[in-house]
């Protein structure tokens, strides 16, 4: 008798089913896809310069440092929140839009082709299958509104978990007078290049500077890479997605009222 072969059981091979193959490419896709969207956050500890940011002015001289709260940009980073966080986000961009119609939508088939038996063709009951040309569509798409929730105590450790992040990356800058600059593209776009950053830029504006931030945006709106926010508009998606992270003088004032950490700090004086 033969003696059987090492690793071989029966003579039968070890397949692994087309369904499994494919779920497996998709999701792959889809971590990719995050991956390349989402800039690669540096999660590691703070750097000898401690919690400081660098201030430069419209021409892009560095005119000195200034300190960062503690409270907000020197907290320990949770990386679950922040993960899930930036799912929440992902997931309530998406629009699932596509829409097909099945058999019960397409129009007409309600009489049967021909007879159940004795004409030598396989039996058919509606011209609308999905096995026939113009027939409805088995198993598509339909348009589907998901849309998550995050509540406000774990959406506000989540953007201080990210703002946390960029000033351990040293990503964070100040510009001083930017909410007074003319409405030219060619100022901001000086600035960027002086400063030599790489990847996108976020300017965020004081929440009080409604009427001048008219000029910011004008100058920085046929720019790619750059976009503009408000301080009372800050999410971890923005800040994540974003590589230079820039705060004006009022934006970066207004952050403690914002986030709360004017309350707590005096609660905490109180107790």
């Amino acid at each position: 008798m033969p003696a059987k072969k090492s690793g071989v059981i029966s003579g039968r091979r070890k397949t692994t089913s087309v369904s499994s193959v494919v779920a497996r490419k998709v999701s792959k896709v889809r971590d990719v896809r995050k991956v390349r969207e989402v800039s690669k956050v540096a999660l590691s500890k703070p750097s000898a310069r401690g919690l400081v940011a660098d201030v430069y002015s419209i021409a892009g001289k560095k005119e000195g440092v200034v300190s960062l709260s503690k409270e907000i940009f020197g907290t320990k980073v949770n990386k679950k929140l922040l993960s899930q966080a930036l799912h929440v986000y992902f997931v309530n961009r998406s629009t699932h839009a596509g829409s097909a119609k099945t058999r019960a939508e397409v129009r007409g088939g309600g009489a049967k082709p021909w007879r159940q038996k004795g004409t030598g063709r396989a039996r058919a009951g509606s011209r609308r299958s999905p096995l026939w040309v113009g027939g409805g569509k088995a198993l598509g798409p339909k348009h589907r509104n998901v849309q998550l929730a995050l509540p406000k105590k774990m959406k506000r450790a989540a953007l201080l978990s990210a703002l946390s992040t960029k000033a351990n990356a040293q990503e964070i800058k100040i510009i001083a007078n930017l909410e007074k600059i003319e409405p030219r593209t060619k100022i901001i776009a000086n600035l960027l290049k002086k400063l030599e950053l790489k990847g996108s830029s976020l300017i965020i504006l004081s929440a009080n500077s409604k009427n001048s931030d008219r000029n910011v945006k004008l100058a920085v709106r046929n720019i790619q890479n750059a976009k503009i926010s408000s301080a009372n508009n800050l999410n971890a998606f923005e800040m994540i997605k974003n590589q230079n992270i820039f705060f004006s003088r009022e934006a970066l004032a207004d952050l403690p009222d914002l986030l709360g950490q004017n309350k707590s700090i005096t609660k905490g004086a109180n107790a």
